[in-house]
């Protein structure tokens, strides 16, 4: 528990975040391409920046994840590449811990498209996920289960923006838990002295 608590506490450490959220033409971030990516940039407690893009793939939007995604191939057709907002990204995502839900997926994606855009990115990266499942208890950790839990509306399901602006919103919740638990230890820990 002690090694849970300290993992939880080191979050309260990072000074920003860069919570990201895509959309792609599949699962799998060798064979597809991101079609719509959102970053949005927090202290913990307030938004301070953000990035929203449709991307053109270059290739086509199979059917089954535009009638997920509401994204058409029509909708990318002049929407910029992702070697041309590579640039702009790449600075908004370095130095920041990068955070999303089921983080592995949207890293392997966006670290994947750098790296065909000729940038070396890497970053210092937190699941929201596997955060929540340190600090509540419930039957599923799905996006809609733990916003429906702390009460936040997900506006765009399955957007990039709506997923990262409730991710962020997720996020924040957890830091005030854990802001909470660590006064509370500080408190025991200045009681026993």
């Amino acid at each position: 528990m002690k090694k849970k608590k300290s993992e939880l506490f080191r979050l309260l450490e990072i000074p920003r975040f860069a919570v990201v959220d895509i959309e792609t033409t599949g699962g799998n971030y060798r064979y597809n391409k991101i079609i719509e990516i959102a970053a949005i940039i927090t202290d913990g407690k307030n938004i301070l920046d953000e990035f929203r893009s449709l991307v053109n793939p270059q290739r086509n939007i199979p059917e089954f994840i535009t009638q997920i995604t509401n994204i058409t191939n029509e909708m990318v057709e002049n929407a910029p590449t992702y070697n041309q907002i590579a640039p702009q990204l790449y600075d908004i995502l370095s130095n920041n811990c990068f955070v999303a839900h089921n983080v592995s997926f949207d890293y392997d994606f966006v670290k994947q498209e750098f790296r065909e855009a000729g940038f070396n990115f890497h970053t210092e990266k937190q699941c929201t996920v596997r955060i929540g499942r340190k600090l509540i208890k419930l039957l599923s950790y799905r996006l809609d289960c733990l916003c429906d839990h702390f009460n936040i509306t997900i506006h765009d399901r399955h957007r990039a923006y709506g997923d990262a602006l409730a991710t962020t919103y997720l996020l924040h919740e957890y830091l005030k838990i854990i802001r909470e638990a660590h006064g509370e230890v500080q408190l025991l820990f200045s009681e026993d002295t």
